[in-house]
């Protein structure tokens, strides 16, 4: 009998098998590629919401967790996945530059905000305030990641690329069944797919969709992430990715032009060079209506596990929340009341 089988692969999903790995647990993964939020993100680990120059939610904890998390990946799967990226945010006038100071004197924001105020070099792009420059930033390059790491599950013989059969799945008090695979529980790391999951499927995990333009300008010359309206984020080779959108009412998974159009119009609002659109990609954000995330166990199926609602911060707080619900699971260690799936299914 196998400890754990994991139902979806996007960020979460692998946060909680590199769990199982270093405890040394058995495990297979079902994943079937038809969630692509976390494949298409923009790959910024940022511990500062800069519409509001406010820290993210545990920021400190999460900044921590994640940063030895995804070095050690990195040197596990032995390619480069992480890459150190300052933050610029462009300022929009004097009043938002005094904001900013007033942010940097804030306990938490202090050791992410820097109070030097940054001048443009850059003829390409128009920054009439200055930059704020924000610390403990980076890249993860995450296609990349969970690509690598689906392969080595796959090279194991635990990965199974399909979609999972909800109906086929046989709970009994002690462990579960599926197509013949016994194993002591099941965590469902879905993402927005979870509204498929007749299990948990009435969670308030609502779609938000996003979208990014892949543009490639040989004059833009940036090496860092830049954040106007939306942002330019470099990939190197000339190559950089703008967005995203924000959109709660379209839940499908193409791409649309009315995005394209508006990622556009924001772009140009600052960028005096010309450049050319090489692609655009999709995916649905799983966020939750109290922007927190949920993980936990089901009221009735004490097999039945959750990890979802990372929203735009899967990034960040996937590997703490995974280390959160392997140790509730397996040490019975509680959870916090904002996070557990308690707070939606009593």
């Amino acid at each position: 009998m196998l400890d754990y089988i994991i139902v979806g692969f996007g960020l979460s999903g692998l946060a909680f098998v590199e769990q199982l790995e270093k405890n040394n647990k058995s495990y297979v993964v079902f994943e079937d590629s038809s969630q692509k939020s976390s494949r298409v993100a923009g790959g910024l680990y940022n511990p500062v919401i800069l519409k509001r120059f406010t820290p993210a939610w545990q920021a400190i904890e999460q900044v921590e967790t994640a940063g030895a998390f995804y070095k050690n990946i990195e040197k596990k799967l032995n390619q480069p996945l992480v890459f150190e990226l300052p933050i610029l945010r462009r300022f929009n006038s004097v009043e938002e530059q005094n904001v900013w100071f007033e942010a940097c004197d804030k306990p938490i924001l202090d050791r992410f905000l820097s109070a030097e105020l940054y001048e443009n070099t850059n003829n390409a792009l128009d920054i009439p305030y200055q930059y704020g420059k924000v610390k403990h930033t980076g890249r993860i390059a995450i296609k990349k990641l969970l690509e690598s790491y689906l392969g080595a599950i796959d090279q194991k013989k635990s990965l199974f690329k399909e979609s999972f059969d909800y109906a086929a799945l046989s709970i009994t008090p002690d462990y579960v069944e599926y197509k013949g695979v016994k194993a002591r529980h099941v965590i469902f790391t879905e993402g927005f797919g979870v509204q498929k999951n007749p299990f948990f499927k009435d969670l308030p995990i609502v779609g938000n969709k996003g979208e990014y333009i892949i543009i490639e300008s040989k004059a833009l010359k940036v090496t860092e992430a830049i954040k106007s309206s939306v942002f330019i984020i470099p990939l190197g080779n000339d190559i950089y990715k703008v967005g995203a959108t924000y959109n709660n009412h379209d839940k499908s998974v193409e791409v649309t032009e009315r995005a394209k159009e508006e990622l556009i119009e924001k772009l140009e609002r600052f960028l005096k060079v010309p450049y050319q659109i090489i692609d655009q990609v999709a995916g649905i954000r799983p966020t939750v209506k109290d922007r927190k995330p949920i993980l936990g166990t089901h009221p009735k199926f004490a097999n039945l596990h959750i990890l979802n609602g990372m929203g735009s911060r899967g990034i960040l707080i996937a590997p703490s929340m995974a280390q959160n619900l392997f140790a509730y699971i397996e040490k019975d260690v509680p959870l916090n009341k904002e996070i557990d799936v308690k707070r939606f299914m009593a």
